[in-house]
């Protein structure tokens, strides 16, 4: 579910390269990945989501479908596939968020009780609630901000900002565990051919700010760090936790997949 953003189109490419067949949904286009079969559906239609799951029959679902914006697509949209995989028999992974966290306790290990700040966190944290209930036997796998070779959402934004005209800044005090988009999908895809279950951490080795994510961004793809504004999300109205560092530790025990730190992946 989801295959047409960022973290989708890479299930679905690792998906197929493993030799699997694939069914991506989305919500308004196809994404760009080949060699899937691309279905329409608006996760918030319970109906809609039987049929699909129905008339695919699935061994499992990646659910990385969410709208930051939207309630219903993030949190009911959830229990909607949790219902129609259960019932189809299919290993459901369900994607969600450090944004759960209010960042007061700093570090998260996997056992931490969710206590949003936002909205969007507080519909992630209901999607956690929803899943578990009804289908114990799934994983729930909170990730950090997604980043790739160029095409996430926070790359785009620091190249806008390096060219100038763009209004923003990256907070020096944001702090987060940056993942790849490409541990993430073969993290989560382990996860799927598993027979682990219940709540799993997948960020990366390295707790660094927004700023020092864009910096080290910058200097990957040849931009003057320097033209980057800055501030502190502290006292500037943006709703969401300040500092969340997911413990990933437990997860890592049970995982060959490497979840990189930023400042590898992005040397």
């Amino acid at each position: 579910m989801g295959g047409s953003g960022f973290l989708g189109g890479e299930l679905v490419r690792q998906s197929v390269a493993g030799g699997h067949v694939v069914a991506a949904t989305c919500l308004t286009r196809p994404g760009t990945a080949p060699g899937a079969e691309w279905l329409p559906l608006d996760v918030r239609d319970r109906a809609a989501v039987a049929g699909v799951i129905g008339a695919f029959r699935p061994d499992a679902v990646v659910n990385a479908a969410f709208r930051q914006q939207d309630w219903t697509t993030t949190a009911v949209g959830a229990a909607h596939v949790a219902v129609a995989a259960s019932g189809g028999g299919a290993r459901l992974v369900h994607v969600s968020s450090d944004a759960v966290f209010s960042g007061g306790a700093t570090s998260y290990p996997e056992d931490s009780v969710p206590d949003p700040v936002s909205p969007y966190g507080a519909a992630k944290a209901a999607s956690e609630v929803a899943v578990q209930a009804i289908d114990p036997a799934a994983v729930v796998a909170r990730t950090s901000l997604i980043i790739g070779d160029g095409g996430s959402g926070h790359e785009r934004l620091v190249h806008a900002l390096a060219a100038g005209g763009t209004p923003g800044r990256l907070f020096t005090d944001d702090v987060r565990c940056p993942v790849h988009v490409h541990d993430l999908a073969a993290a989560l895809l382990e996860l799927a051919r598993s027979d682990r279950s219940g709540i799993h951490h997948l960020a990366g080795t390295d707790a660094v700010s927004r700023y020092e994510l864009g910096c080290l961004v910058a200097r990957r793809d040849g931009l003057d760090p320097a033209r980057l504004p800055t501030g502190r999300r502290a006292g500037s109205g943006v709703p969401g936790p300040i500092d969340v560092r997911l413990d990933c530790g437990l997860t890592r025990r049970h995982l060959r997949t490497r979840l990189r730190g930023a400042r590898e992946f992005l040397a």
